[in-house]
């Protein structure tokens, strides 16, 4: 006799391995569940059209695994370029709390246009994000001049930073706060350590880490699949694999200066309202630069993102 097939279950992707995925349904049950021949998501063409934080409708099979039907409908998600297919997106999470992204001046270095693309992207799909600027104990003087200067421009403009050293147990606490009963995604470039973190966050999660490559002061992928981890004080975190570069997509010319807040406020001075602030007479953006009150790394990375639009190309 066949074994029983349960229509219809509802569920919530919380492990994404490539080909199958751990969905857990709302009574607690956890099914390893694959993508029906016939699933398509409309309008993105994605190198994994279903990803972490996803709720599914997935039947199951006399084999006891899942066949996911249906993908309910995002509230957002974060979504870059992939490297791999130019053409092509990769979703890194949906439905969005918060993310948090990891930034470190050195031990790797992050810098400040894979900073701005993220949260222009990021802005783009209304996915609130805080910056996290860890490693603090490793740095020198000069280095933590330049990371408080980093800290003054992004606060300024509007993004909640913090200084966090998970090794020394230094600003962890004030991140459990944050991360109190939300669905939150930790993102950034392999060896800013986001496992690291988590663990320094909850003693009972222990996720493998491990170290930078001294000789290219480069990180080395300790996480190869994005996975979801239940919080004891209430939440989730999402640990994905570091990203190297972030290529956006699906962000258009006329709406890039929509996702830089501080170039959006003052480009409502300009004298003309399809400004692109690169060239136009009367561009209060381009003034604004001027006067230093526009950053010229925040600029440059908008001008950056109007290639990409332009071009297609990758970063």
């Amino acid at each position: 006799m066949s074994r029983a097939i349960f229509m219809c279950m509802n569920g919530l992707v919380i492990k994404n391995t490539g080909s199958w995925y751990s969905v857990k349904t709302d009574e607690g049950l956890l099914f390893d569940c694959k993508v029906k021949g016939t699933f398509r998501l409309q309008g993105i063409r994605s190198t994994n059209p279903i990803a972490v934080g996803d709720r599914v409708i997935f039947d199951v099979s006399g084999e006891g695994y899942g066949l996911i039907s249906t993908i309910e409908d995002r509230k957002n998600y974060i979504i870059r370029r992939a490297s791999n297919l130019s053409k092509q997106s990769h979703i890194i999470a949906a439905n969005l709390d918060q993310v948090f992204l990891l930034v470190t001046i050195n031990y790797p270095a992050t810098s400040t246009m894979f900073i701005d693309r993220f949260l222009a992207s990021a802005e783009a799909y209304k996915v609130p994000v805080k910056l996290i600027f860890t490693k603090i104990d490793l740095y020198t003087e000069e280095e933590l001049h330049y990371l408080d200067a980093l800290i003054h421009l992004y606060s300024t403009i509007g993004y909640a930073s913090f200084k966090v050293s998970s090794a020394r147990h230094i600003g962890v606490e004030e991140l459990r706060t944050e991360l109190q009963g939300k669905i939150t995604l930790l993102s950034g470039h392999s060896g800013v350590g986001k496992s690291t973190l988590i663990n320094a966050i909850d003693e009972n999660l222990r996720i493998k880490t491990s170290i930078i490559s001294q000789y290219h002061n480069k990180g080395m992928h300790t996480t190869t699949f994005s996975e979801m981890y239940p919080l004891s004080l209430g939440g989730y975190l999402i640990d994905t694999p570091g990203i190297k570069g972030f290529g956006t997509i699906n962000i258009k010319q006329e709406e890039a200066s929509h996702y830089f807040p501080e170039i959006f406020n003052v480009s409502k001075k300009c004298k003309f309202t399809n400004c692109t602030h690169v060239h136009e007479p009367g561009c209060a953006v381009l003034q604004a630069i001027e006067n230093h009150e526009i950053s010229q790394s925040r600029y440059t990375s908008y001008l950056s993102i109007l290639e990409d639009a332009g071009e297609g190309k990758y970063r």
